[in-house]
């Protein structure tokens, strides 16, 4: 039996916990949204957990039909560690000094590939990994060794910065605790 979840007006991260409720009942779950954020950050839900995802639009609401594959994934698994960065200069202090220390502190990241799996951008740090930053050279090496960049959506907004994101992907806060519930170590800068 397929479950139908009615997540119209509901902020984020409802929808998607609402689908992840459903999904660990059951193997087919049609979500339906109205805005496009949600649309997203369930879609990816589904499609990390390893879901087929197809979309139906009807009307301004979104009907997100997920079914289980023959490869889904029971949960996501990290064996190394996610960095948390909470802002866009590493440290407190002179606001110069810490630009140096942020583009360094990447830099030397994009060197060192095998220490963490996920890079969490929150607040003013996702200015990092928006159009206009000094360090997305060394983001998208990072993305391209594998390592997974989320922004958070909410501080995009905040900051005006969404259409501007350069390098990995909008996030909510659900997937967010995902990640850092997961990891084997977290560190935050």
């Amino acid at each position: 039996m397929q479950d139908h979840i009615d997540a119209r007006g509901l902020s984020c991260p409802q929808p998607v916990i609402l689908t992840k409720k459903a999904l660990e009942a059951g193997d087919s779950v049609i979500t339906v949204v109205d805005n496009e954020a949600a649309l997203e950050n369930v879609s990816r839900l589904a499609q990390g957990l390893g879901y087929n995802v197809e979309v139906e639009q009807q009307g301004k609401d979104y009907h997100i039909h997920i079914e289980k594959t023959a490869t889904r994934r029971e949960q996501i698994e990290f064996n190394h560690g996610v960095i948390l960065i909470t802002g866009q200069y590493l440290g407190r202090g002179d606001d110069a000094l810490g630009k140096i220390l942020m583009k360094s502190f990447l830099y030397t990241l994009a060197q060192m590939k095998d220490t963490v799996t996920t890079l969490i951008f929150i607040n003013s740090g996702v200015a990092l990994t928006s159009q206009g930053s000094e360090v997305l050279d060394h983001l998208l090496e990072l993305e391209q060794s594998g390592i997974e960049i989320l922004s958070c959506g909410t501080c995009l907004d905040f900051y005006n910065l969404k259409n501007k994101l350069m390098v990995g992907q909008v996030s909510n806060m659900y997937s967010i605790l995902e990640r850092i519930s997961a990891a084997d170590k977290v560190i935050t800068i």
